[in-house]
């Protein structure tokens, strides 16, 4: 990656609905070569898709939290724990971490009482689980905003 595709990753980042010739002309290439670098990030991977940043209160889920998890350490269990959380939708995010807590999920539902049911029938019930701590996001003090894309990049 040059220094256009980087201007590139970083406009887009800031706003992935720009049309193609307004990416162009805010890097400073004409319409169709920014178009084939584009469609070029696209196919290799390095531009992944494009979302809506969405308002969580506008959704009914402005309640978030963090939640640490820890699951007995086979290989069985860890793999039926990861499948298992891709059936709750209220798990918006989901790591999986080298040493304690083993497993860091972000959970956005309506209120504390949807939480906790949460809690009860989904969290505590999955195979596996020998423990579950909850952090309450209070406030959101810096959203995210993409990845920085100035340094560290690969020079071509």
């Amino acid at each position: 990656m040059d220094r256009i595709d980087l201007d590139i990753l970083r406009e887009l980042q800031k706003d992935g609905r720009l049309s193609n010739q307004e990416l162009a002309q805010r890097i400073g290439l004409s319409a169709s070569p920014c178009m084939r670098r584009v469609r070029q990030l696209e196919q290799d991977g390095v531009i992944q898709g494009y979302r809506a940043v969405v308002d969580p209160e506008a959704v009914g889920r402005g309640f978030e939290v963090l939640v640490s998890i820890e699951v007995r350490r086979d290989r069985e269990t860890v793999e039926a724990f990861e499948a298992a959380l891709q059936d709750i939708p209220d798990v918006i995010e989901a790591y999986r971490l080298f040493g304690s807590p083993g497993c860091l999920l972000r959970i956005a539902v309506a209120d504390l009482a949807a939480y906790e049911r949460l809690w009860i029938e989904r969290l505590t019930a999955l195979d596996g689980v020998t423990e579950v701590n909850s952090q309450i996001i209070m406030k959101r003090i810096k959203e995210p905003r993409g990845l920085p894309v100035d340094r560290g990049a690969p020079k071509s």
